[in-house]
């Protein structure tokens, strides 16, 4: 039981950590814009990222990441020990790249730091190779279509500002678009709508499922509605509009981060707890206590901020202004929520990397430091094969001094 609490200890402290790691994705461009103080804006992403607890209640991603590890053949106490490996090498990983202010994966890094300690008790055929092989797609997917996404927004401001019916069309196809999805997405049988409201609306509303797509949808009906009289502002004025937006932007951005790596942290105490007694614990019934703690655990962490990091991602990549700054966090928080809702487990770190690097790309090519992007995206490639090593390694050395831990 002890060695119990102290993997859920470990695990907490690792997602404490990415917490602060991974502040800058959701502030560095709401900080390097000037919207909000470091200060301010650490505490307004740390709310968001708490927020979150109460909109995602399916833990499909926290699923995905408990069944890295195949339980047929890693359990019990073995299952124990990989899992405290994984953490020890995660938390080392994530430490070592905020101190050199590399924005690398700490999701990359828990989940090649679990399945590398499992290699290292049984070999390859201890890991599911479908989650695994689904994140490794996304080391490239996530950051690419953020990039896309942020791209066609910044297009579609730029466009916003010249008089012409185009922009109002494009507005009024977003406002379609809208209406078509959330008319197919949304949850209306009155059996499966979850909520302690009486009222019919309000459980439509506040229905976790539908709660995370209708605020999306409120964002962009938002900037559509904005664009429909953006080329009747002067510059000053339509900067004060973006520097708010941005609030609101930065906002689901820090949603879709909490939602997205706390979930990660989830899975694997879970997997803990299962290992510890599979007759009391399984994936089909979250304990209540699991996604509380580890919400909280990463808030209080982005409150602590990783300033290292944001100047990275907030001024190197590529300068960044108020209405890059929301159509970067927007494409990002798009792109958060849709592979949520896949159960993919992605990198915040590269999505909003790849983000930034979509509104530089609209300017000009040359607008984007590559050279910056270059070394990026080797501490991207790097992160899951150097975290399993160091996992394995781990693994090597606690098995052989402390086999009965």
């Amino acid at each position: 039981m002890s060695f119990l609490i102290v993997i859920i200890a470990l695990a907490l402290l690792f997602d404490y950590i990415n917490g602060f790691h991974d502040a800058a994705n959701s502030i560095a461009t709401v900080v390097s814009t000037k919207v909000l103080t470091p200060g301010q804006a650490v505490v307004w992403a740390a709310l968001f990222n708490f927020v979150a607890y109460f909109i995602f209640k399916d833990h499909g991603v926290a699923n995905t990441i408990a069944k890295t590890v195949k339980p047929e053949i890693v359990s019990g106490h073995e299952m124990l020990l990989v899992i405290f490996s994984g953490l020890l090498s995660a938390i080392f990983w994530n430490l070592f790249t905020w101190w050199f202010g590399i924005p690398s994966s700490s999701s990359h890094a828990l989940i090649g730091a679990f399945a590398g300690a499992a290699i290292a008790y049984r070999g390859f055929a201890a890991i599911n190779s479908e989650p695994i092989l689904k994140t490794i797609s996304f080391i490239l997917l996530a950051p690419i279509i953020g990039m896309i996404i942020a791209f066609i927004i910044s297009l579609w401001f730029i466009h916003s500002f010249k008089k012409g019916w185009m922009p109002k069309i494009i507005a009024l196809l977003v406002f379609i678009g809208v209406f078509l999805f959330l008319r197919n997405n949304l949850v209306t049988d009155p059996s499966k709508l979850k909520t302690h409201f009486s009222s019919y609306p309000m459980k439509i509303i506040f229905t976790a499922s539908n709660f995370k797509w209708l605020l999306l949808s409120s964002i962009l009906v938002i900037m559509a509605s904005f664009t429909l009289f953006l080329n009747g502002l002067n510059a000053h004025n339509a900067n004060a509009w973006f520097k708010r937006l941005q609030l609101v932007s930065s906002a689901a951005f820090s949603i879709g981060h909490g939602g997205n790596d706390a979930q990660k942290v989830m899975g694997i105490i879970m997997a803990a707890l299962i290992a510890y007694n599979p007759s009391v614990y399984s994936l089909d019934h979250m304990v209540w206590w699991v996604p509380l703690a580890c919400y909280a655990a990463i808030a209080l962490g982005t409150m602590s901020g990783g300033w290292k990091i944001v100047k990275t991602m907030g001024t190197k990549i590529t300068k960044v202004t108020p209405f890059e700054g929301v159509a970067a966090e927007t494409a990002g928080a798009i792109t958060l929520f849709l592979t949520e809702a896949m159960k993919i487990p992605v990198s915040t770190t590269h999505t909003i990397t790849g983000s930034i690097i979509g509104v530089g790309a609209t300017k000009r090519l040359s607008a984007v430091r590559w050279g910056v992007t270059v070394n990026l995206l080797w501490a991207w490639i790097l992160t899951i094969p150097i975290s399993g090593l160091l996992a394995a390694l781990f693994y090597v050395i606690v098995h052989y001094f402390y086999p009965h831990l």
